[in-house]
């Protein structure tokens, strides 16, 4: 495992961390507590040493899992969680008011709930759940902040920026309270790559990358006979023609690189690794298997300058999150 340094934290992280959203039990059906906990003690064997969750990830469950696998080791492993906006509205709307999505007390009330339920001390990286660069200078947010960095509840803090909006926390890391962002990046969604990225280099910000593999569509699983159990959020994400998009695109990238459909996921990480703004990208493995072929990328073997030419010619923006 190779590791490198998130940002101005000075924390030195696994360059492959942990994605707990699907471990939470409500938007990914079919994960079995028994079954996340094997994976994240095979991860934490692999190197891994930082594991990405939030309160929302089924109501505090995913943290509850968590931190009961990570109290069981004795190696460092830092955790980053997120703080759900206090107005439950994801993204975050244009023209809503800092005040109705993080008043200091939402801040430091939802912290609260959220080590108890990893059983710490202390959060290594505390973040916004969602953000918009309108509330820079609104509400009194910083100051929740700031008092839970002074009482030793969090060492960081960091912003989830909307899906698809990178360039919407640019004014916020240039105020430099801000230690992390977590933004999408992809080779479907290259766009950090237009000036978030730069940014988060000049003003020393950690980046972790979410949705590395377009929640599958960039794994090579994902055909037009797909099906997902009821209640899966990838019914909606993967609805209509939209499997028959991914599915064409995915083998586009199959036949430019000249690779096997099998090698996309690998290709996928190692795209986004090729970028060294990028401190640490985090996919969802709910399973050893999947657990094992994302680990092997941090081996220090990255993609060609040609590979990665051809790969920009997939950049392909469009938010299946939304309606």
């Amino acid at each position: 495992m190779n590791y490198r340094i998130l940002g101005k934290t000075g924390l030195e992280i696994s360059e492959v961390g942990y994605g707990a959203w699907g471990i939470g039990k409500t938007a990914w059906i079919g994960a079995s507590d028994d079954e996340s906990i094997l994976a994240l003690n095979r991860s934490i064997e692999l190197g891994l040493n930082f594991i990405d969750t939030a309160l929302g990830y089924g109501n505090g469950h995913s943290e509850k899992i968590v931190g009961q696998v990570i109290r069981e080791h004795q190696q460092p492993i830092y955790v980053a969680t997120k703080i759900p906006p206090k107005n439950s509205q994801w993204p975050a709307r244009t023209g809503i008011r800092a005040e109705e999505t993080f008043p200091a007390e939402h801040v430091i009330a939802s912290t609260e709930i959220s080590l108890r339920n990893l059983g710490l001390d202390t959060i290594d990286v505390q973040q916004f759940h969602v953000w918009s660069d309108e509330w820079v200078d609104q509400g009194d947010w910083l100051e929740g902040v700031r008092k839970l960095k002074e009482q030793g509840k969090i060492r960081f803090f960091g912003v989830s920026i909307n899906d698809h909006q990178p360039n919407n926390a640019i004014k916020l890391i240039e105020t430099g309270v801000v230690d992390t962002v977590q933004v999408i990046y992809n080779i479907f969604d290259q766009s950090p790559e237009d000036q978030l990225l730069a940014a988060c280099e000049k003003h020393n910000v950690g980046v972790i990358v979410r949705v590395p593999l377009d929640e599958g569509g960039l794994t090579g699983a994902i055909t037009p006979e797909t099906t997902f159990d009821e209640g899966d959020f990838r019914n909606g994400y993967f609805r209509g023609d939209r499997k028959q998009d991914v599915y064409d695109r995915v083998q586009r990238i199959v036949s430019d690189l000249q690779v096997s459909t099998q090698d996309i996921a690998e290709i996928s990480l190692r795209f986004i690794l090729s970028q060294s703004a990028v401190s640490t990208v985090i996919p969802g493995m709910r399973s050893i298997r999947n657990v094992e072929r994302n680990m092997k990328v941090s081996d220090g073997v990255g993609l060609s300058g040609e590979q990665l030419q051809l790969l920009r010619a997939h950049r392909w923006i469009r938010d299946f999150y939304k309606a």
